[in-house]
């Protein structure tokens, strides 16, 4: 609140945040067809009334798409302050940027960014001159920036970059290389690539590809049965060696990964999305002679850093807190493994790095970053001293790195890069931001709550200074609760929209995700999902409890798994919330194994094929719990055509069923995203025009005026 005199008048006003009287509209939404389409699962009978929307190629769902963006379109234009907010969006994020460097034989290579650019483009700084050059422009590859790198790899001997290229947001990805002495394109060009990375080894590579797709379909048709391939710079792909694995089911996924120095190939088995199998063989051999590590996929276990005859692995196994353990490979047993270093209930190890010889381990307390130094025996060194309380990452590069970089932020403090001298414990800052922000006029704060079943669940919340708590700040609660995904507390631009307009923005570290282990992973998984929505519904109960928000001007956001988690609590307690966003989101539980990779979410879901499985998928899945007797709160429903993770049909046949309710008046709008995907590589331009439709929806359902 803010006090000022004007002819001696004393005026109180709110910062920004007034109210207004919003205009009704009477919802006229396009016209969806239904289809006469049941299926019985374990003697249930389950409608499916738009399961022509599963077509994407169709005439008619492509007719059904333009109609809808139109309909948004059309309700959006009656904002007065959408333009205003697009424009200060732009203004946010018109600034030059980089990424922490990687560093290669004392090269610097970065992405840059100059403000507005659609895509980074990735520039190297020279030992040799003191110019920075353009190794790749993306933005040179399409006209609408719909082309981004997906990821980099360079050779061992730093003669080669392969990188990937993705399309238009999918996940399927062409993979290319260039020669870096002259910046020239090598001719090979592979395809048919998904969640591939590449393995150089001598004068080729591995990576994963899947077989020719036999449809049209080919961003929604199911895929399986991946196999490794070696190339041979030069050769065309169809004369890629298959690598022979021990793997018999076409829904185990391999991944090969090669050691430094080339004598040793480590092959990876998943099953789904948690849990692996790790086999290994000396370079030498050109026999299937796989000897096994883990052979069951009950934990994860990833290698980090092979250094003469041992390697370095980071796992879950026996050690839900995770541990560090060296393996010798000529005693590779589980019973012969040495640990190194553990997590423990307050310090979770979250990941290793192995850089200048010595352990970089990155622990979670309370979900902020902690980052403790060791020898390469295990024994502690030192603990880093960080700026303050948020998220750190980085220290990669050799065992031979004098130097190394990392970067620091939190919900309200921009990313800044440090260069950290390695020998002698040393940080400097290296890049600060120039986002147009002024983080000390705003609080970051953690706080901790009471789920339904009596955990405790942490919180972080940020506002600015001196904000009048009076029950009636627009409040963005943002969740995601899966996948063992810890969602961190990390600056998003975006968010400078709400936090100027005297809002609030939450974060609910709810379970299923990976901020206190495993079984903060597996509390919220299968059978126990519920836990997941209850303890999102409680945050939001919370919020209200302490007189920050209200049912009138809360609203909850969640992308993937966390549009699954918005579509569900809104079936269980609509009333708490005035607007919606799911986004992107898994909502027909039922169908959800039939498309792309959803298979490989088993582990964390169930199979509606297992009668167990599906009697408590059924119970929350947000498509089949739509009741027709709530008038939902207002929505904007995203999603976009070549996503081919979460496909559109998802969210296409939520849409239509809200807006089917006889009883519905609030709006549930969708916005399809065109030529983007599930979020990934997704251009600058169309970045703001999103947000900003989702802030001015957001502030415009409440009555709030920008």
């Amino acid at each position: 609140m803010k006090l000022k005199l004007k002819n001696n008048i004393l005026l109180i006003s709110i910062l920004s945040c007034s109210n207004f009287e919003k205009e009704y509209v009477k919802m006229n939404y396009p016209e969806t067809k239904k289809d006469e389409v049941l299926e019985v699962i374990f003697g249930k009978k389950i409608p499916d009334p738009y399961r022509w929307l599963e077509d994407e190629t169709s005439y008619e769902t492509k007719k059904w798409v333009v109609q809808q963006n139109n309909y948004t379109d059309n309700y959006l234009s009656r904002i007065p302050f959408l333009k205003k907010i697009e424009d200060r969006l732009k203004n946010i994020w018109n600034y030059p940027s980089e990424s922490i460097p990687i560093a290669k034989d004392d090269n610097l290579y970065y992405f840059y960014n100059d403000g507005l650019k659609n895509q980074s483009i990735l520039r190297l700084k020279s030992k040799d001159t003191s110019k920075d050059m353009t190794i790749i422009d993306p933005n040179l590859l399409s006209s609408d920036g719909s082309k981004s790198i997906g990821g980099l790899y360079f050779s061992n001997d730093h003669k080669y970059l392969g990188y990937t290229i993705n399309k238009s947001g999918s996940d399927w990805q062409v993979i290319n290389v260039m020669r870096l002495e002259d910046q020239s394109l090598v001719k090979d060009t592979l395809k048919r690539v998904k969640f591939s990375g590449i393995e150089w080894f001598k004068r080729g590579f591995f990576y994963k590809r899947y077989p020719e797709a036999e449809t049209n379909k080919i961003l929604s048709k199911k895929i399986s049965n991946s196999k490794i391939y070696y190339h041979n710079l030069g050769d065309k792909q169809e004369n890629d060696i298959l690598v022979k694995t021990p793997f018999t089911s076409e829904y185990i996924s391999p991944y090969v990964s090669v050691s430094e120095d080339e004598k040793v190939i480590f092959l990876y088995g998943y099953r789904g999305t948690y849990g692996n199998s790790l086999y290994y063989k000396k370079s030498n051999s050109n026999e299937n002679n796989w000897i096994s590590l883990v052979k069951d996929y009950n934990s994860d276990i990833q290698i980090v850093r092979k250094i003469k005859d041992h390697i370095y692995v980071l796992t879950d196994r026996n050690s839900q807190y995770k541990k560090l353990v060296k393996i010798y490979l000529d005693k590779p047993g589980e019973e012969d493994w040495v640990t190194l270093i553990e997590g423990k209930e307050n310090e979770v190890l979250k990941e290793i790095k192995i850089t200048g010889n010595k352990i970089f381990a990155h622990f979670y307390k309370d979900v902020l970053s902690c980052w403790k130094i060791f020898n390469l025996r295990g024994k502690i060194l030192e603990e880093l001293e960080l700026p303050g309380k948020g998220i750190v990452n980085g220290f990669d590069g050799d065992l031979s790195s004098k130097i190394t970089y990392y970067s620091f932020n939190n919900l309200i403090t921009p990313h800044t890069i440090y260069k950290y001298d390695i020998i002698n414990n040393k940080s400097e800052i290296y890049k600060t931001s120039k986002i147009k922000f002024d983080s000390k006029k705003y609080i970051l704060k953690q706080e901790f709550y009471t789920s339904k079943d009596g955990t405790k669940v942490p919180i972080f919340i940020c506002h600015r200074k001196g904000l009048l708590m009076d029950g009636k700040r627009p409040t963005l609660l943002y969740g995601y609760g899966g996948f063992n995904i810890s969602i961190e507390p990390y600056f998003n631009k975006s968010n400078a929209v709400l936090l100027e307009n005297d809002g609030v923005y939450a974060i609910a570290n709810i379970r299923g995700g990976g901020e206190y282990g495993q079984k903060w992973h597996s509390d919220g998984m299968l059978e126990k999902k519920q836990n997941v929505f209850d303890d999102f519904i409680f945050a939001a109960k919370y919020l209200i409890k302490k007189g920050i928000t209200s049912e009138n001007f809360l609203g909850i956001q969640g992308q993937s798994n966390g549009g699954l988690l918005i579509g569900a609590v809104l079936n269980q307690r609509p009333e708490l919330f005035k607007v919606a966003f799911p986004e992107v989101g898994v909502m027909d539980m039922i169908r959800y194994e039939k498309f792309t990779i959803g298979h490989a979410w088993n582990v964390e879901y169930g199979s509606v094929k297992d009668k167990n499985h599906f009697e408590y998928i059924y119970k929350y899945s947000p498509l089949h719990n739509i009741d027709s007797g709530i008038n939902y709160p207002s929505m904007l429903i995203y999603t976009a055509d070549h996503d081919d993770r979460v496909v559109p049909a998802h969210s296409f046949k939520y849409a239509a069923s809200i807006q089917s309710l006889k009883g519905q008046k609030n709006p549930a709008l969708i916005r399809i995203g065109v030529n983007v995907g599930h979020g990934f590589g997704k251009p600058v331009k169309k970045i703001i025009k999103e947000n900003a439709e989702k802030w001015a929806y957001f502030f415009y359902e409440m009555g709030v005026s920008y």
